[in-house]
């Protein structure tokens, strides 16, 4: 068996459907009464990615699944779970997207000293908003995610919109060998400086399974979450009009999809309402079409059932959902800072400042680093000193620039701010997301109350850029 039969774009070799449509349709009400675990444990374990009866792929997992147990909570909850280390490096676990105490945050040395092997953490905190998230490593994240270390973490609405399924798909990508296995990681400049690590398998709920079933008549939530260390994804549902009603947990006004695509850059979530018309046996594929026409490829094939159902499809478009208990910045007298992204493969970057003394590209490039944030690379452990200081319940604007040729999901922990311009043009309606998708030689403006103590990252969420230098530090200050 050659690698070219996992090969998502020539899906001759796939699993039976039954077990992918187990997976992925669990209705709202079971979920909701599931028992979560009280303990995540993190172990090497083996799952078949690839073929129910070819090699099973060795890999990293949380209680032995991949994804981790879906966790799924109300908003107002208190998440309280052990972690277990079982791996032969340390971890840690961050929540992403969520608005948490500095230290549960899951950064190693910056918010928590990380879980030696054999060690056991305990995370508790409030589950402040409603939404789609989810949870992965921050230490050797590129690796530990990359083997399969992350998972679905749900928090209901105190009121669901009613739909008559809620499902999750995680999006995910693997770099396999032509025996089902993971290329191993190690130094590479050239995933570091170019795209990131991008597979050539690609996952849905852990399974390349094409078919999902679904019935005339009804009305779907699909959380979509890009769990990938750097592909991003664009979706088309062909004969479909999905509604989008959350971004990154946070609730929209629902809207179209914009361009008929649902894109989604590493670490970000969409939430779609999306009503199921046509006749039974009808087909809807679901394309890719992230990285243009050539390498198109249909990750799903949504099958209706031969029985219609009268369900909610066709009723009025979906009210938006309640807000979260996000704190909303004050334009008028925001202070402004600049962080502006350079370096990488064809980029111009001639040289950043490391540990107080300035490396030219070369130089860098032989530390293993290839970005800057400011003309500046962090340190390889601690990320100390903080680059930027902000005042506690300060709002802020951020104008970020991206001088590069490469696409950068933008991550910031610890908050959620809004979005408010692309190029210069500003949007209709700000958005509020933890994650903005900076495109080549974009400019974008992002604003937030600093209304959260602690050190936060301020980071590139392609895997690779990361630690590859495109990561900060925010400080807020009492």
């Amino acid at each position: 068996m050659k690698l070219l039969e996992y090969n998502p774009h020539r899906r001759a070799l796939l699993k039976t459907a039954a077990g992918a449509v187990a997976a992925l349709a669990c209705p709202l009400k079971g979920w909701s009464s599931q028992q979560n675990p009280d303990r995540l444990i993190a172990a090497p374990t083996s799952a078949p990615l690839v073929l129910d009866f070819g090699p099973p792929t060795e890999v990293w997992a949380f209680n032995q699944q991949v994804p981790g147990p879906l966790l799924r909570y109300r908003q107002g909850d208190t998440l309280r779970l052990k972690v277990d280390n079982r791996l032969s490096m340390p971890t840690t676990i961050h929540w992403h997207g969520l608005r948490v105490p500095v230290g549960m945050d899951g950064v190693p040395w910056l918010s928590q000293e990380p879980i030696a092997p054999g060690q056991t953490f305990h995370y508790e905190f409030e589950l402040k908003d409603a939404g789609t998230f989810w949870y992965h490593p921050h230490f050797a994240s590129s690796e530990q995610v990359g083997k399969g270390l992350s998972g679905v973490l749900i928090v209901d609405e105190r009121e669901p919109i009613e739909v008559d399924r809620d499902i999750v798909w995680m999006l995910d990508d693997w770099r396999l060998n032509e025996h089902a296995q993971i290329v191993p990681f190690g130094a590479n400049m050239r995933d570091a400086s170019h795209n990131g690590r991008l597979g050539n398998v690609v996952t849905v709920n852990g399974d390349i399974g094409e078919t999902f079933m679904v019935h005339p008549g009804e009305r779907l939530r699909l959380r979509l979450i890009n769990a990938a260390n750097a592909r991003t994804f664009a979706l088309q549902f062909q004969d479909l009009e999905p509604w989008v009603i959350a971004l990154d947990g946070h609730p929209i006004n629902p809207v179209r999809l914009e361009n008929d695509q649902a894109v989604l850059g590493a670490s970000q979530r969409m939430d779609l309402i999306i009503d199921i018309t046509g006749a039974p046996g009808d087909i809807t594929q679901v394309i890719d079409r992230a990285f243009g026409p050539n390498q198109a490829y249909e990750l799903k094939r949504l099958v209706r059932g031969a029985r219609a159902l009268a369900g909610k499809a066709g009723q009025p478009e979906p009210a938006r959902l309640p807000d979260n208990p996000v704190s909303v910045p004050t334009l008028t007298g925001a202070k402004r800072i600049e962080a502006i992204f350079e370096g990488g493969a064809m980029g111009a970057m001639r040289g950043a400042t490391i540990n107080g003394e300035f490396k030219t590209i070369r130089e860098l490039v032989n530390l293993g680093k290839a970005w800057s944030t400011n003309g500046m690379v962090p340190n390889d452990v601690h990320f100390d000193p903080p680059q930027f200081t902000l005042e506690l319940g300060q709002s802020y604007i951020f104008e970020l620039e991206n001088r590069t040729v490469w696409e950068h999901p933008i991550h910031l922990h610890g908050h959620s701010f809004q979005i408010l311009s692309r190029n210069g043009k500003k949007l209709t309606e700000p958005v509020t997301r933890d994650t903005v998708l900076l495109q080549p030689e974009e400019r974008s403006e992002i604003a937030f109350v600093a209304d959260n103590p602690g050190k936060w990252l301020f980071h590139c969420h392609i895997l690779e850029h990361q630690s590859a230098g495109m990561a900060s530090v925010i400080e807020v200050v009492q």
